[in-house]
């Protein structure tokens, strides 16, 4: 069932991603800053399409490699992880949830990077300093999903061993 739910996640951050990259695309200038200087001048650019493609390959590469363990498992493939989680077992369903909510808060941090990359050229209405709380909020995140893994993997292992 949780699975469920981190899947439904995932899939509406993709949605969110590709329709505010689409979005903050048309909006953009032909050449995006990435690095200033202390006055707040442009010392590095890269042109908007470099941008949008780079984005796009390094959402897909991350979704790609998000989604790769529970697709084994849920098609069967990986006869490892089948024997580890089993169907039926409270740990299968933990294990593929944690994978799709952890693909969707990768995605939702690769959203809040383009909102950033907007902000940060040329818009006035948006101010890169908005989004402080989010530029510290993505590592603590990050820090604890992982360790939800671990505890996961290592509840699983401890059960193993019981029954073993």
């Amino acid at each position: 069932m949780y699975y469920r739910f981190g899947k439904a996640f995932y899939f509406l951050t993709v949605l969110l991603f590709i329709m505010f990259l689409l979005y903050f695309y048309s909006a953009m200038p032909d050449s995006l800053s990435y690095s200033f200087d202390d006055t707040g001048g442009a010392i590095d650019q890269i042109s908007r399409n470099s941008f949008f493609y780079t984005m796009i390959g390094v959402f897909v590469i991350c979704n790609f490699l998000v989604l790769v363990p529970p697709k084994l498992l849920e098609t069967k493939t990986h006869q490892g992880l089948n024997k580890i989680f089993p169907v039926g077992d409270d740990y299968r369903d933990y294990f593929l949830g944690w994978f799709y909510s952890f693909g969707g808060f990768l995605n939702l941090s690769l959203l809040i990077m383009v909102f950033f990359t907007h902000a940060t050229n040329g818009q006035d209405v948006i101010e890169a300093s908005d989004f402080n709380f989010f530029y510290y909020l993505i590592p603590i995140l990050s820090l604890i999903w992982v360790f939800g893994l671990f505890i996961i993997l290592f509840q699983k292992f401890k059960q193993l061993r019981v029954r073993s």
